[in-house]
């Protein structure tokens, strides 16, 4: 939260090509970008059908891609920038339920190490940010029809979720929205310029792996 800050909106379909060239004819540059567009949908392996593998692609990573490539050459050129990819743990622990969803957040991974390699020593950094399970709106409207279908409190349903889907998470609850963007605010600062290709998790402890 920046007091006195100049809030602008853009409506378009950041999903679609056409849509982005809206955001791009209306902001024609920027120096901060946070890729933070994104879909899920729990549906087992075998009911996912071809529709719905190119509809999570183009909105969790291409989105991404037609944004990175038209802000960061001008970031390039005056030197400094910061681009984020907003991905999830679950591009590390590949979600069962919905695998097409972990598949899109693995692809950001290599887009974020490989844009991050292309714009070495030019002041500009790119970086990826692994959220757990995270209480946002589109999470809380997914508990409330899960709590509803199962005769449970969202309470009861959270609960179960960490017990039986997440039972790895140390911190065994979802986080805020405010506790993820704290490590994105730090990333997109001028105190994280040696920070850059990296991949850091705000995942409450969930993948068990000391790297």
């Amino acid at each position: 939260e920046v007091p006195g800050a100049q809030v602008e909106g853009v409506a378009a379909d950041a999903t679609t090509a056409e849509g982005a060239q809206a955001v791009f004819t209306r902001v024609p540059a920027v120096d901060i970008l946070v890729n933070n567009l994104g879909i899920f949908e729990p549906k087992p392996f075998f009911e996912i059908p071809d529709a719905d593998w190119m509809r999570f692609f183009e909105a969790n990573v291409l989105s991404g891609v037609r944004f990175s490539r038209h802000y960061a050459p001008g970031m390039r050129e005056r030197g400094w920038g910061r681009i984020l990819f907003i991905s999830s743990e679950s591009a590390l622990n590949i979600p069962t339920e919905m695998v097409h969803y972990g598949m899109t957040k693995t692809a950001q991974l290599s887009i974020s190490r490989g844009l991050a390699m292309e714009l070495a020593e030019s002041g500009v950094t790119v970086n990826a940010v692994l959220p757990g399970p995270t209480k946002t709106e589109g999470v809380q409207d997914f508990l409330r029809d899960l709590a509803k279908s199962k005769g449970q409190t969202v309470e009861q349903t959270e609960a179960d979720f960490f017990r039986t889907a997440r039972p790895g998470s140390l911190l065994r609850r979802f986080a805020s929205p405010d506790e993820v963007a704290h490590l994105a605010v730090y990333l997109c600062s001028t105190r994280a310029s040696a920070t850059t290709g990296a991949a850091l998790r705000v995942d409450g402890g969930l993948v068990n792996n000391i790297g």
